[in-house]
């Protein structure tokens, strides 16, 4: 008589599923995070434990700022750090602005070509932004703006870098009720009062995303601020960690540096998380 092997019932089948899963999850996050962590902690260990420990070992023996205090002392870090959180935080506001607007108007306004319109704006994102790099490069030349920040500001406002803002921001509000801007038509309120009082308000989800994302991509800029910002005055961060590789050979000082250069990014995340998951799940769902 054969003997019937035991089965698992669905509550332990899915038990078993669920802790292969979680298990696996909290594997794959250790490997994505373990780089950044050593990174920042590596910044506060001495030189000699940073050539000859163990790279498993995290912890700093001893704990010191020396690094951070020798990244200062070689370059002005401070001015960096200063250039990038203005520009990081002034160039977003402007292109939330010109992405809102522009999006509102292809959403909402009805105009000979408007489709057409938003094809070429979608056509800029498939361009890499290399090719169009000598173009935009000889134009701010000719306009006279290199070594200033207006280069800067029309390159991430009026070029590529902001037609997924305008994406973005047209997908969202194709899914808000005409129903609330007409009634404050008849109300009496302009069209520019509805989108300030009416749109911008239910759009904050949006707003918010596309903030932490424009301030990623400023934060993080490199080329573009390398080529055309060429006093030291005026370097951002990220253009000031190459200069420091060229200055400083230890790795250690080079750490903090980069570590330095990632806080503010995790900081603007942290802070705005709830309204970037919202916009995520909601966001592109609206129809015309």
């Amino acid at each position: 008589m054969s003997m019937k092997k035991p089965q698992l019932g669905m509550s332990a089948r899915k038990t078993v599923g669920n802790t292969v899963y979680h298990i696996f999850m909290v594997a794959l996050s250790v490997i994505m995070i373990y780089p950044f962590v050593w990174s920042l902690l590596s910044s506060f260990k001495s030189s000699e434990q940073l050539y000859g420990g163990n790279p498993l070992d995290l912890w700093p023996r001893p704990f010191t700022m020396e690094n951070y205090e020798r990244l200062f002392q070689v370059l002005p870090f401070d001015k960096f750090t200063v250039n990038s959180v203005f520009l990081s935080v002034a160039m977003p506001l402007c292109m939330i602005a010109v992405a809102s607007l522009t999006a509102y108007a292809l959403t909402r306004l009805e105009f000979r070509g408007r489709n057409i319109l938003f094809l070429a704006f979608i056509a800029t994102m498939m361009i890499p932004s290399h090719v169009t790099l000598i173009p935009n490069y000889k134009i701010v030349v000719d306009m006279k703006l290199i070594n200033t920040y207006a280069a800067l500001f029309l390159t991430n406002m009026f070029t590529g870098a902001n037609a997924f803002n305008i994406f973005f921001f047209r997908q969202f509000f194709l899914s808000i009720p005409k129903d609330l801007e007409n009634a404050a038509i008849i109300d009496g309120c302009t069209r520019l009062g509805v989108f300030f009082r009416i749109v911008l308000p239910n759009a904050k989800p949006a707003i918010a995303t596309t903030a932490i994302l424009s301030f990623r991509s400023v934060w993080n800029a490199f080329l573009w601020p390398m080529l055309v910002i060429n006093d030291y005055d005026k370097l951002t961060l990220t253009v000031g960690l190459k200069y420091l590789k060229e200055w400083e050979p230890n790795w250690a000082v080079l750490l903090a540096g980069a570590s330095l250069s990632i806080v503010p990014i995790v900081i603007v995340f942290l802070i705005f998380q709830k309204q970037f998951m919202a916009s995520t799940m909601n966001s592109g769902f609206g129809g015309k």
